[in-house]
């Protein structure tokens, strides 16, 4: 397997070098970076850090958008033997702050704006020694207001890349496979974030995993829309580029009508996206089948998939979109469709599967809280085993004990295998509703839903029923220039469903609450 060359990221990044140094590695609006360009600076960025005084073990902050900076400041992180920790750039103060007090860096990367709106705002105490400023458009030609920011000293430290002189490390630390790469915090959808160690091992494991299944070919450009401060962004993004010394396309951040652009520019051959982004360009004004023609290979991760968009998109542009399946913690994909096949639909429930297991992957189902492996078509919780799992949670011996296990890494997600190999997620373990004692999973209803043509994004949550205990109740939001109420799509789940599962209530809004990454927020809404 393709991975199994590598021990670390930066030897991924290394062997892309040596063979492909001339060519593009970062195409950025009308900008691009060679990988002999990459490694220059980010060695002159590690230069400039060790300086400063980042030491091997040392947290490298990187708060940035989808821009050349990030993989450079990965880069150069790793050239010290330090740990990157990607933070994302949609943060406020609480939550960077949270993250900030829990890996302590030494240093922080931001863009300029982040600064100003959000760093500058920290307390003191939580301000790490080392702040280095970057201006958003520094790799383009062209202007663009969109991105584009006023490039300006702060505090006497460097706002450009380019300010930076040469420099060449005079020895880089031995990187052991079990080193880590990143830590990258979770979305807190569930409770405070918390910071999956993801070491060097997992990831260049996983990349190769993923180009492997895939079936990438050596130099076929990615479209880098999931955000890399994403475990699928930084993983089947960022590493699968460097495995196949690929171009990684970046358009700052996701906006349909720019990434549109970006693929009539760049002409790239895969992209890895949340759903949700596949919804918005399905769904943008000016979409067409030729837009996207240059795409070889679709896949999505990162969110559930309903199956019925699947069907749609691939009527409209030609490109069925292959699922696939991961956590943070699990450095991305454990589950992946390989490509050319096409996931079965269960005929229990209508859940899509999200594949097989990957390479390296041993993954089962237990019942409840006991060890007992299910059968074939019994739901339970999903565990998985491999060199792509976490070994823990930053600083948090006891989130680390709850799930990293001695049999593996309890996932929180309930799913079942049928009898040919194929998985099935139904939910997520706490977000199960129970109705008049029955067990409703929010996903079920919510596929339902997206079967109406009229629906667009859907979730599902349990209220407070003084009946029922708990009442389904679902939010949509609906497709351009449709026109649909609550007592049709009741009656479309009604007649579809038990009758202990169909929403009693049904809002309308005009868009769900989502993270960045592209999950819908059932907290939020609930």
């Amino acid at each position: 397997m393709r991975n199994r060359e590598y021990a670390n990221a930066l030897e991924i990044f290394d062997a892309a070098v040596s063979r492909s140094a001339a060519d593009p590695a970062i195409r950025y609006f009308d900008g691009t970076l060679t990988y002999g360009d990459v490694d220059k600076i980010s060695d002159a960025f590690a230069v400039y850090l060790a300086k400063a005084g980042v030491c091997r073990g040392d947290r490298v902050a990187i708060y940035l958008q989808n821009t050349p900076h990030f993989p450079i400041a990965a880069l150069a992180s790793w050239k010290l033997g330090a740990i990157g920790v990607p933070v994302n750039p949609m943060n406020r103060e609480r939550e960077v702050s949270l993250i900030l007090a829990d890996c302590t860096p030494r240093a922080l990367v931001c863009l300029d704006d982040l600064f100003d709106n959000v760093i500058s705002n920290l307390e003191t105490a939580l301000m790490p020694p080392i702040v280095i400023c970057v201006a958003a458009g520094e790799f383009q030609s062209r202007f663009d207001a969109r991105v584009l920011q006023r490039p300006r000293k702060l505090h006497g430290r460097v706002t450009l890349f380019a300010e930076l002189g040469p420099g060449v490390l005079p020895s880089r630390p031995a990187l052991d496979d079990a080193d880590v790469a990143l830590l990258v915090y979770t979305s807190g959808t569930t409770g405070l974030p918390k910071g999956a160690i993801i070491t060097h091992r997992a990831f260049a494991f996983n990349a190769g995993a993923f180009c492997e299944v895939a079936q990438l070919c050596e130099g076929a450009a990615v479209l880098g829309i999931a955000p890399l401060f994403h475990i699928t962004g930084a993983v089947c993004c960022l590493g699968t580029a460097m495995m196949l010394a690929a171009p990684l396309i970046l358009t700052y951040r996701f906006e349909p009508g720019v990434v549109l652009d970006a693929i009539t520019e760049w002409h790239p051959k895969f992209v890895v996206a949340a759903i949700t982004a596949f919804i918005a360009i399905f769904n943008h004004a000016s979409a067409s089948r030729e837009h996207l023609a240059s795409l070889e290979k679709v896949y999505s991760g990162g969110a559930p998939v309903p199956g019925s968009f699947i069907e749609r998109f691939e009527a409209k542009f030609g490109h069925y979109i292959h699922n696939c399946y991961g956590l943070t913690e699990t450095a991305a994909p454990t589950h992946i469709v390989p490509f050319g096949s096409r996931a079965p639909i269960s005929r229990d429930n209508g859940v899509l599967s999200v594949g097989r297991v990957a390479p390296g992957v041993h993954a089962y189902v237990v019942v409840e809280e006991s060890a007992a492996i299910s059968t074939a078509g019994v739901p339970g919780e999903l565990v998985v085993q491999g060199p792509m799992v976490s070994p823990g949670y930053w600083k948090n011996p006891a989130e680390t004990a709850a799930s990293m296990r001695p049999d593996g890494f309890r996932t929180g997600d309930i799913a079942f295998r049928d009898e040919d190999g194929w998985y099935y997620i139904v939910d997520r373990k706490k977000d199960m509703i129970i109705s008049s004692g029955y067990k409703v999973w929010p996903r079920e209803v919510e596929d339902v839903l997206y079967t109406h043509p009229s629906v667009r994004e859907a979730a599902v949550v349990g209220i407070i029923d003084p009946y029922r205990g708990e009442a389904v109740k679902a939010y949509v939001s609906v497709r351009p220039g449709a026109i649909v109420d609550e007592a049709e799509l009741i009656h479309f789940c009604r007649t579809r469903m038990a009758a202990y599962k169909y929403p009693r209530s049904i809002e309308i809004l005009d868009d769900l609450p989502k993270t960045t990454s592209g999950k819908i927020l059932r907290r939020s809404l609930r």
